[in-house]
C-alpha cells in the first residue's frame, strides 16, 4: 500500500498538514497523484466503469524509517470490490462474508421480494381497479341523483306556487319524501358495494404498509449497526464510530456513504500503521456527474456533508493549515471609494474581502462602512460579491435608499458586467447560459445545477480575448444566485472552462480571475440612471 514516488524529489515538506476542504494541492500531492492516473490509464478492465466518473485521493506520508512515499484511495467501490491491491483497504467492508451487513441485506431483500409480489399481484390490481370504476360510477351516481332531486324540488315549488286543494299538497309532500328515501337507498346499496370492495383491498394494503414499515425499521437499524462498525482514529490514537463522531459534531445523523470516501480511507490507513501524514489531495477521475462540476483530473476539496464531522475528528492531534477563506488579511487600506453622495457609496473591492460578516471574524465592507461613516442607518449592503471576486459594490446610506436599489435588483434594473479569464479556449465568441441552480447541500458552499428544483439562472457572455490557454471573458448576468458566473463557466453544459484559481469549480491559481467591472442603475433620489466602472488589474 505504501509507495514509493517514482521518480525523485526534493520537494520542501509542507510545515503543516493540509486543509482538506479548502486548498491548493502541495507540490508532492500533484507528484503523487500524477503517478495514480498513470497507474489508472493503465487499467484497462475498469477503462467503461471509471468513464462514468470516480473520486480518487492520494496521501504523502513518511514511513517509520523515515522514507517519503504515498497512499492511494477511491471513493466506494470500482469492481464491485473495495479491496484492490494498489489502493489502502476500505474502513469497514460491507461486503465481508462473515459480516452481518450481508445477512441483514438478504432479509431486506425478501422484504422487498414480498413487498413487489403484493404490489404486482394480479388480484390486487383487479380490486383497485374495480374498487376505483365503483367509486367513479358511485360518484357520478351522486351527481346525477342529486341534480335530479333539485329539478323535481323545482317542479313541486312551482306547483305549490299555485292554487291547490290539501290532497294535492299532501301529495308533493309524500312524493318529496318518497324520493329523499329512494335516493337515501340507492346510496346505501352503492356505498355497500364500495365498502366490500373497500374490506378486501385493505387487506392487501394493510400487509403492504407493514412490510413497508418493516423493511423501513430494518433497514434503520442495519444502516446504524454499519456506522457502529466504522470506527475511526485520530492522530492522538483516540476512537470514535460514525455514530459518535456525527452526534458529537451537531447530534446529526451520518448520511449513506459516510466514511467509504478516500480521504477517511487514507488517513485511517496511516494511522493504523504508523504512517505520518504529510498532506494530501483528492482529485475527479471521469466524466462529470450532470448536476455538480467535476473536471477529469482536476484537484477537488473534500465534501462537507460526508467529510466534514469526520475528517474533523480524525485530523485532531495533527498540525493542519488554516483555512484559506478565514485567513485574516489587512485589506481596509485597499477598498477603494469610486462615488459619494447622502444617499449612496460604491466601492471597489478588493479579492479576499468578505462583502459581510461571515462565520469567521474577518473584516469585511460591513465593518469597512460601519467604521468610516458611523452616523448610516438601514442595512448599507445591497448586493455581494464572493469574498474571491474583486469589484464594484453598492452600498444605499439610509433605508429608504436601500429598499429602492433593492427592488431594482429585483425587478432586473440594474446592469452589472464582470470580467473574467476561464481556463482553455471557450469557441463561441457570445451567447447565453440558462442553467439553474441550486445549493448542493452534500457539498456546501457549492452550486450545482439541477432542472427540476434549481431557481432560474441566467448570463449573456462575450470573448474578449483569446490566448494559448485562457479565454478573458465579459459576462452580464440577467439574475443575481450564488457562484452563478463561476459554475455557468465551468458546468460541461455550460462554457466547460472553469475561471482561473477557482479553488471550488477549477484549478488553484493566485486568485480568483473574475472581476465586478461596471454597474448601472438608477439613483434612488433624483431618478437618473448612472454607470460605474472600475478595471481589473488583471
Amino acid at each position: 500500500m505504501f509507495h514509493s514516488f517514482l521518480s525523485n524529489n526534493s520537494t520542501e515538506l509542507p510545515a503543516k498538514f493540509t486543509y482538506p476542504f479548502c486548498y491548493k494541492p502541495n507540490p508532492l500531492a500533484v507528484m503523487a497523484a500524477e503517478e495514480v492516473k498513470d497507474y489508472l490509464a493503465s487499467q484497462i478492465q475498469w477503462k467503461n466503469e471509471l468513464k462514468h466518473g470516480k473520486m480518487f485521493g492520494v496521501l504523502v506520508v513518511k514511513n517509520q524509517n523515515n522514507q517519503l512515499g504515498y497512499l492511494a484511495g477511491f471513493s466506494g467501490r470500482i469492481a464491485d470490490s473495495y479491496h484492490h491491491s494498489f489502493f489502502v483497504p476500505p474502513i469497514y467492508d460491507l461486503k465481508e462474508s462473515s459480516g452481518f451487513f450481508l445477512q441483514e441485506e438478504k432479509c431486506i431483500s425478501n422484504l422487498n421480494e414480498k413487498i413487489e409480489n403484493l404490489l404486482s399481484d394480479k388480484n390486487y390490481s383487479s380490486l383497485k381497479n374495480n374498487w376505483q370504476m365503483l367509486n367513479d360510477d358511485f360518484l357520478r351516481f351522486l351527481e346525477e341523483s342529486q341534480n335530479q332531486l333539485a329539478y323535481n324540488k323545482k317542479c313541486r315549488d312551482e306547483k305549490r306556487s299555485q292554487s291547490l286543494s290539501e290532497e294535492e299538497k299532501l301529495h308533493l309532500i309524500k312524493e318529496s319524501q318518497f324520493q329523499k328515501a329512494q335516493f337515501k337507498r340507492d346510496k346505501q346499496i352503492w356505498q355497500n358495494k364500495l365498502s366490500e370492495l373497500r374490506t378486501r383491498l385493505d387487506e392487501y394494503e394493510t400487509e403492504i404498509t407493514q412490510l413497508q414499515n418493516l423493511r423501513k425499521q430494518s433497514s434503520a437499524l442495519l444502516q446504524q449497526k454499519i456506522f457502529e462498525q466504522f470506527e475511526l482514529f485520530n492522530a492522538k490514537g483516540e476512537r470514535k464510530n460514525l455514530c459518535q463522531i456525527f452526534r458529537d459534531y451537531g447530534n446529526l445523523i451520518p448520511p449513506g456513504g459516510a466514511g467509504e470516501c478516500a480521504a477517511p480511507k487514507l488517513l485511517q490507513y496511516a494511522y493504523k500503521n504508523n504512517l505520518k501524514p504529510v498532506c494530501m489531495a483528492e482529485f475527479w477521475w471521469g466524466e462529470s456527474p450532470v448536476g455538480v462540476v467535476r473536471k477529469h483530473g482536476c484537484f477537488y476539496p473534500s465534501c462537507t456533508s460526508k467529510c466534514g464531522p469526520i475528517l474533523s475528528f480524525m485530523l485532531q492531534g495533527l498540525e493542519v493549515e488554516e483555512n484559506p477563506l478565514s485567513v485574516a488579511v489587512s485589506l481596509e487600506h485597499q477598498v477603494k471609494i469610486i462615488f459619494e453622495d447622502d444617499y449612496i457609496l460604491v466601492l471597489d473591492k478588493p479579492q479576499g474581502m468578505l462583502s459581510v460578516p461571515g462565520k469567521e471574524s474577518l473584516f469585511s465592507i460591513f465593518d469597512f462602512v460601519n467604521q468610516r461613516w458611523k452616523n448610516l442607518s438601514g442595512p448599507l449592503i445591497v448586493h455581494r460579491l464572493d469574498m474571491a471576486t474583486s469589484g464594484i459594490i453598492l452600498i444605499a446610506k439610509d433605508k429608504i435608499s436601500h429598499q429602492n436599489l433593492q427592488a431594482q435588483f429585483k425587478n432586473r434594473l440594474v446592469k452589472k458586467t464582470y470580467i473574467a479569464i476561464l481556463d482553455g479556449i471557450v469557441g463561441e465568441d457570445e451567447g447565453t447560459i440558462n442553467l439553474p441552480l441550486l445549493p448542493d447541500f452534500n457539498n456546501r458552499p457549492c452550486q450545482m445545477v439541477d432542472f427540476k428544483s434549481g431557481k432560474p439562472a441566467n448570463t449573456s457572455y462575450k470573448v474578449l480575448e483569446r490566448g494559448c490557454d485562457f479565454t478573458r471573458m465579459e459576462f452580464s448576468p440577467y439574475t443575481g444566485r450564488t457562484h452563478q458566473l463561476r459554475v455557468h463557466a465551468a458546468h460541461k453544459l455550460g462554457l466547460n472552462h472553469p475561471i482561473k484559481g477557482d479553488l471550488l469549480y477549477g484549478n488553484p491559481a493566485d486568485r480568483l480571475y473574475l472581476h465586478a467591472q461596471s454597474i448601472s442603475f438608477i439613483h434612488p433620489k433624483n431618478g437618473n440612471r448612472i454607470s460605474f466602472t472600475s478595471l481589473p488589474d488583471f
